[in-house]
């Protein structure tokens, strides 16, 4: 019977198939965080509507990253990890080192970015710190008592509140639109080229885009069958990224640009966005403003404890034969109820709050982006190579197109990460 569903082609209107669209959602707001926005607002800031070609580039990255994910999971009924697995023990323990080390870290970072908006918008409440543990308690609760359909359903209330509100903002300035479109020439000025290779290698996620497969299952979706419907899903997501993160370049542009405003480093540059904003528009916008910062931080906590701890339960499931028979569905939710899944969650909360007692967490940051500097090549890397053997039947094996962006996006993220490591202050 369940074949006979995998292989019947699934009744989808022009009219239903638009509100099928989930998965790609959950992985573009997880991938868009602060530090997106940071790094946007701070192009716009030093070289004005310039670059917005390499922040529509970089979406196109992420689409083509995401859709091979997608299209190996139901082009192949396997998983990522199973796809990793079958290149050799060398990808196994590389994801398996990487996925430690970068929850411990991520879970500071993540809980202290969602922490910094709320601070600002209660002055006269907890501490910065309390305010970061509060938020990693409330995303562990989110994703420790409910199903996909119900995380997906939050980060789509979390995408409506980030686009209204970064757009509306963007609106509001009133962007200058023959500078704008002039802006999607490519153009390199001086002293950018690291610069915009950054910025199109950082917008919309990291280890996340591994996790899109695992969501497109959980949706429901099984067999090649459904692979145009995924294909959609990602474009409208990354189209819905694109016009948030040209949003936020637009304010950095207006705002920042031509009041010569630096922004600080980190996440708390957003802060200084918002006091702009506070000069110029009055208060209420400045805490709109705060709420879509909350809204893309707070996002990417619930995503990173769904999705990566879909990954952490596969690895295991995939070296524990007797977790993989438990929790061998994402349809029926096991892995969402499974030990490794939750035990992941725990780790993802409660070590890294110990990381929120350093008053200056520099190293934190650094170590940060160094460790999603390595992941990034592997990914891009491991998809070229798994998507073009007989892994994957002839006709979803990658063309010209996958082949060249897959390639590329491997090559820009090899440089990236030399340039991450040679940055170390040694």
């Amino acid at each position: 019977m369940a074949a006979a569903r995998e292989n019947t082609a699934p009744d989808i209107t022009p009219t239903t198939r638009w509100r099928l669209i989930g998965p790609g959602l959950v992985v573009a707001a997880t991938g868009v965080g602060a530090g997106d926005l940071v790094a946007t607002a701070v192009a716009g800031e030093r070289f004005g509507y310039t670059l917005v070609w390499a922040a529509v580039l970089g979406c196109l990255i992420k689409i083509s990253l995401a859709e091979a994910t997608g299209r190996w999971h139901l082009a192949t009924g396997r998983t990522m990890f199973d796809g990793w697995q079958s290149l050799g023990r060398w990808a196994v323990w590389y994801f398996a080192v990487y996925c430690v080390i970068w929850g411990f870290v991520y879970g500071a970072t993540a809980m202290s970015s969602s922490g910094l908006p709320l601070a600002a918008l209660f002055p006269d409440g907890p501490s910065l710190r309390t305010w970061g543990i509060l938020t990693g308690l409330l995303g562990l609760v989110c994703v420790w008592f409910n199903r996909y359909a119900v995380v997906e359903k939050l980060m789509m209330v979390f995408v409506g509140v980030m686009f209204v509100v970064v757009v509306g903002i963007a609106i509001r300035v009133a962007p200058d639109l023959g500078a704008l479109g002039a802006g999607l020439w490519p153009t390199l000025p001086d002293g950018s080229v690291l610069y915009t290779l950054s910025l199109m290698g950082g917008v919309g996620g990291t280890i996340t885009l591994a996790a899109y497969g695992y969501w497109v299952t959980a949706k429901g979706w099984t067999g090649p069958r459904w692979i145009p419907m995924m294909r959609l899903d990602n474009r409208v997501a990354y189209a819905t990224t694109g016009l948030f993160v040209v949003a936020m370049l637009i304010i950095g542009a207006e705002l920042l640009h031509s009041a010569d405003v630096a922004l600080a480093k980190g996440d708390r540059g957003l802060l200084d966005v918002g006091d702009v904003l506070e000069d110029r528009f009055g208060g209420a916008t400045a805490k709109l403003f705060l709420v879509g910062f909350f809204a893309a931080s707070f996002s990417s906590v619930i995503g990173v404890w769904h999705g990566v701890s879909l990954l952490f339960t596969d690895f295991v499931g995939r070296l524990r034969p007797d977790v993989s028979a438990r929790a061998a569905s994402d349809r029926e939710g096991d892995r969402e109820k499974s030990w490794p899944f939750r035990a992941y969650l725990l780790w993802l909360t409660f070590p890294p709050m110990a990381l929120l007692w350093l008053d200056q967490p520099i190293g934190l940051i650094i170590t940060y982006g160094v460790l999603g500097a390595f992941f990034m090549p592997f990914l891009a890397l491991t998809l070229l190579w798994m998507l073009n053997t007989d892994r994957v039947a002839r006709e979803w094996r990658n063309g010209v197109l996958s082949n060249v962006m897959l390639g590329g996006a491997g090559v820009l993220f090899v440089v990236l990460c030399v340039q991450q490591v040679r940055d170390l202050p040694w």
